[in-house]
């Protein structure tokens, strides 16, 4: 098989069956298969979704039992995928599933690992682009992504990446930090952006705030590297600080006792807050990685095809059903 769609699906009752016509006519030169992960939506996205996986032989609908995140609904669906290439697609019709061809197009020519799509014109609202600029700039610095390279969710992945990043099994994956763990052969391909069809965005601020802490804690020891140097700058500021309230006394000059404590309250509270803020957080995802708690929960998986069975590690954990026909 040449190509797996991974499609994470929240909210989208009405998309989705246009969404897979379209993408049974774009790519039907070629041997491919759609995975729906219905990531606890609202509606009757998972009833949709079931339906389309005993419509079309090539479909596989998985239904998670609540809302674990896009980011772990992507992770399932790559369990699921058995295509040389992988892409990951939203459910909204703003990146149109004929465009996937130019994805495979770049990915066979250039040889790539993963091929990120990219936009002449956006049409997400002001904040998600806000929030896009961002993240694509924190992964700059924390991931050493290309500095022009543009973070899409829009991407193709080859098995053998897929294969790699699947082996994740904490509770806050990360698609892009994972990617750039496997591999820097990374190739990009400018692709149409169309406006939102239905509904609105599901991109939230406590989702931007979510995402930004992640990539910014899971993914890099950079942040305490960062407050170690700027803890060293405090104590030698406070050091020269005390030095030169020394010289002042010894030259007669007056130094009140309050001037003293203050200062030295504001460089040492203020590091050792900030410092215990960080720990807190690595150790808080520790905590929680350690504890067994799963990036997702399968409930239940719909197809016509009994050989499309879980092909990642999360197989053997037991939390991917093979079959639920």
């Amino acid at each position: 098989m040449l190509l797996s769609v991974v499609i994470p699906v929240y909210n989208s009752e009405t998309t989705l069956p246009p969404l897979l016509e379209r993408l049974q006519t774009a790519l039907s030169a070629y041997a491919f298969e759609v995975v729906l992960v219905n990531d606890g939506s609202r509606d009757r996205s998972e009833q949709v979704a079931i339906r389309l996986a005993e419509q079309y032989e090539n479909v596989t609908a998985v239904a998670l039992r609540r809302n674990f995140g896009e980011f772990n609904a992507v992770l399932c669906g790559l369990n699921y995928a058995r295509g040389r290439y992988t892409v990951i697609i939203d459910d909204d019709f703003q990146n149109p599933p004929e465009e996937i061809l130019k994805l495979v197009q770049t990915a066979e020519t250039g040889g790539y690992d993963v091929v990120y799509s990219y936009y002449a014109s956006k049409q997400h609202h002001w904040f998600r682009n806000l929030g896009s600029r961002l993240t694509n700039a924190l992964a700059t610095h924390l991931l050493q992504k290309p500095k022009d390279l543009y973070l899409s969710s829009f991407k193709l992945i080859r098995d053998e990446v897929v294969r790699e990043i699947v082996r994740y099994t904490g509770p806050y994956p990360y698609i892009d930090g994972l990617i750039f763990r496997v591999t820097r052969n990374v190739g990009a391909v400018q692709v149409q952006h169309e406006k939102r069809q239905e509904g609105r965005s599901n991109y939230t601020v406590g989702k931007l705030v979510s995402l930004f802490v992640n990539v910014l804690v899971c993914y890099s020891p950079l942040p305490l590297r960062v407050f170690t140097l700027a803890g060293a700058g405090l104590s030698g500021s406070g050091l020269l600080a005390g030095t030169a309230l020394l010289a002042a006394a010894l030259l007669g000059y007056g130094v009140a006792g309050w001037q003293v404590v203050l200062c030295a309250l504001l460089l040492l509270t203020g590091f050792v807050t900030l410092f215990l803020g960080v720990m807190s957080e690595y150790l808080g995802k520790l905590f929680m990685a350690q504890s067994g708690l799963p990036a997702f929960v399968v409930k239940k998986v719909v197809r016509r095809q009994a050989s499309a069975a879980p092909v990642g590690s999360s197989r053997e954990a037991g939390r991917l059903p093979t079959d639920d026909f």
